[in-house]
């Protein structure tokens, strides 16, 4: 027994080895997944869609050396096309039914494709423009991302040198804002090239404001395009260059083999463009302002230069990335996508079922009543559209432009996808259109912040209380202005997760003449009242805009004063800010309010 020992030992030892090893192994082979995706570029804005104008070298080359999709839809404006991105579901499903006044946040119960990755092992992070909710856990820390670096509205007004947040956390960046961005993912990558990684990178460009790099915008001089167009392709362009600095770090660190590589956008181009002459643009729920690029890359599983024929969208991306991942969804969630594994490596394309796509399109962040919203209703001939209170039908095989409706000579069809239609958004609509109220106390959030866009005016805007920019419309980095009426509000809807005492905070400024006027934060039976004894009017500031823009102007500085403390119950509440007195011609312009718990002693 003794001379059999260290043979016994040894066996035991390269049996250890043998699992280890086969542990590592099977590690190692699950896929990373580098998932980038534009702001408001079109399908139209790739040198690969017949576009001679533009360059974008490393997007065509990826469309090459994997997969590029013929019909990929999504939604047609930013924040609901991420929604459905990251949950698989459409996204009037997680409470995301506009672009700003909240009407963007996601409900913090739907589950992510970055927290189902990192249940099963993924790092995860996230790089740029976030849009389904700031606050934390609609945050994307809240929803399964372990490094976010960007801005969580809608636009950003400065792209140059500007404050972006890390993590909750303001920071100062120097650089161009695709630059900067870029730089952070790469240093993800990176940290993180020894474990299965997610990195999403969404990218904020093309969309406005109207800001690139000089030696960009020359590029694309003497072209004969307007100047939105001509600073959208620069802006692609830089996109594009910083693009290829991703691949070249998967490539450098010997990771490309091993990753899924996909580049689609989040909605049709923001102005009138080359666009395929497809009908419509962003905000459309036509072809031109939903259909968009996507190229995946997958080696040795994707055949370079496949083309995927069959209609697909946003919704496809979660369970696609599942299956190729290995990773089971555990949210006990249905989503409404499917996996596109068959298709991009046509194991079983040809059994693959004719399907519906769906889109709707809330406009102004209206909440409808009994009627449907503007929407249509696509499958691989058909596109079935409604909008001003009509239904019109158009055979998309035969005319791509939607040029000709064709719903009075096929009426069975238009009967069929018109009640497809009404029946999905009964279903989708089902928890309804009411705000998501702003949470508050959350035990990982100590401070939060009530941003002027977020609130409701009372009266509507526009009548003795407006929001900045143009259109009046509280987008991501407005603020309260022209409040001539006192008896005007400002109300949030709130939902406390825990009770106790905040302290209340106001950001404003106040002209010269307007000294003295008086204002209140009021909620239930208590109401804080203070007097503006002091003038802070600082001027706005312009960006570095090729095309100058209204809205994107913003405030240099904004005075802080204290209001002082709240008791706040559990469950939810409005928090209002009214006028008191006005002894000039308006009350203060307001960023917003702040609310920090007071821990108890």
């Amino acid at each position: 027994m003794m001379r059999r020992a260290p043979l016994l030992n040894w066996l035991c030892f390269f049996i250890f080895a043998v699992v280890l090893s086969t542990g590592t192994l099977l590690s190692a082979a699950k896929p990373n997944v580098l998932l980038i995706m534009t702001d408001d570029q079109g399908w139209g804005d790739v040198r690969l869609h017949d576009n001679p104008l533009i360059e974008t070298p490393n997007q065509d080359l990826l469309a090459k050396q994997g997969a590029r999709f013929e019909r990929f839809f999504v939604s047609p404006v930013c924040a609901p096309t991420r929604a459905a991105l990251m949950t698989g579901r459409y996204s009037l499903r997680t409470g995301v039914h506009g672009v700003t006044r909240g009407f963007e946040n996601m409900r913090a119960e739907e589950v992510t494709i970055a927290e189902m990755l990192k249940a099963g092992g993924y790092a995860t992070g996230a790089f740029g423009k976030w849009h389904n909710g700031r606050h934390y856990p609609m945050h994307p820390n809240g929803q399964g991302f372990d490094e976010f670096f960007g801005f969580c509205g809608g636009h950003w007004n400065s792209y140059f040198d500007t404050n972006l947040e890390h993590n909750r956390k303001p920071v100062k960046t120097e650089g161009y804002i695709t630059d900067v961005l870029t730089d952070k993912a790469i240093e993800f990558i990176k940290q993180n090239q020894d474990q299965p990684f997610f990195c999403y990178v969404p990218y904020n460009a093309p969309h406005s404001p109207w800001i690139v790099p000089e030696k960009y915008w020359n590029k694309y001089a003497d072209k004969g395009l307007d100047d939105k167009a001509r600073c959208a392709y620069a802006m692609v362009d830089s996109v594009d260059e910083n693009l290829g600095r991703l691949l070249k770090t998967l490539d450098d660190l010997k990771l490309a083999d091993n990753t899924i590589v996909l580049f689609l956008t989040d909605n049709g181009p923001n102005s009138d463009r080359y666009n395929g002459d497809m009908r419509g643009r962003k905000g459309s729920i036509h072809e031109g302002g939903i259909r968009v690029p996507l190229f995946v890359r997958y080696p040795g599983k994707i055949e370079p230069g496949t083309v995927v024929k069959p209609i697909a969208a946003h919704i496809d991306i979660l369970p696609t990335l599942l299956e190729f991942c290995d990773v089971e969804s555990t949210s006990g969630i249905p989503v409404d996508g499917k996996s596109l594994v068959p298709l991009l490596t046509n194991s079983s394309a040809e059994n693959w079922p004719e399907r519906m796509l769906f889109v709707d399109r809330l406009f102004r962040n209206s909440i409808p009543g009994t009627e449907l919203p503007v929407g249509s209703v696509r499958t691989d001939r058909w596109r079935a559209a409604y909008e001003r209170n009509k239904w019109s039908l158009y055979d998309m095989q035969a005319d791509p432009g939607e040029k000709q409706d064709v719903a009075k000579s096929n009426p069975v069809e238009l009967k069929r996808l018109k009640s497809a239609y009404q029946k999905w958004f009964q279903d989708v609509s089902e928890l309804g259109f009411e705000p998501i109220p702003i949470p508050v106390g959350h035990p990982k959030a100590e401070l939060t912040s009530l941003p002027a866009n977020e609130s409701f005016l009372m009266p509507e805007a526009g009548q003795g209380i407006n929001y900045s920019g143009k259109g009046h419309n509280g987008y991501a980095n407005s603020w309260i202005e022209d409040w001539t009426d006192p008896g005007a509000q400002a109300v949030w809807h709130l939902d406390v997760l825990t009770p106790g005492t905040y302290a209340v905070t106001l950001k404003y400024t106040c002209a010269k003449d307007d000294v003295g006027c008086q204002i209140a934060a009021e909620t239930g039976d208590q109401s804080l009242a203070a007097t503006i004894s002091k003038a802070h009017d600082p001027p706005k500031i312009g960006n570095q805009d090729r095309v100058e823009q209204s809205d994107n102007y913003q405030r240099k500085d904004w005075a802080r004063l204290k209001l002082g403390t709240l008791e706040l119950k559990k469950g939810c509440c409005d928090l209002k800010l009214t006028g008191v007195k006005k002894p000039g011609q308006e009350l203060i312009d307001v960023k917003g309010l702040e609310l920090t718990r007071v821990p108890t002693e």
